[in-house]
């Protein structure tokens, strides 16, 4: 349902102009991700999520292993699991650690680095971030 169609992949600035939540979910989630750890430094590490036998993930994200941010905001990493794997069956995603800065992850896996975006999506992360209520400081 996010998806980029083929003419906002080959025009940035029609990229740029989609929803928050349709930019971060495809096309800018590594963004996101890595804008999330900056803010949350303690605890928190980048996923992938790899199709079967795939070199690249098709999704990242953020996670303490609880908790999981992404374009969907705050999630236990469980249902994050369940409704990816189910949005896209065919995939059968595995879930694992990504164990480099956010320059490598995008040399490395072929992702659209920051000065590859129209405009650099840093700020409209951290905006995107902020919407966000930290179920961990909720009270019961």
């Amino acid at each position: 349902m996010f998806r980029r169609t083929p003419l906002e992949r080959a025009n940035e600035d029609l990229a740029w102009g989609r929803a928050d939540q349709w930019f971060f979910a495809a096309g800018a989630c590594h963004i996101l991700a890595y804008a999330f750890l900056e803010i949350h430094p303690c605890g928190f590490v980048p996923f992938g999520l790899w199709p079967s036998g795939a070199d690249n993930p098709g999704h990242v994200y953020a996670s303490n292993g609880i908790w999981a941010f992404d374009h969907s905001g705050w999630t236990p990493e469980p249902e994050l699991l369940v409704v990816s794997r189910a949005a896209e069956p065919h995939t059968n995603y595995h879930s694992r650690p990504i164990h480099m800065d956010l320059d490598e992850l995008c040399a490395k896996h072929w992702m659209r680095a920051r000065p590859e975006f129209a405009h650099d999506p840093w700020h409209r992360a951290h905006q995107y971030i902020a919407r966000f209520v930290d179920p961990r400081l909720a009270s019961p």
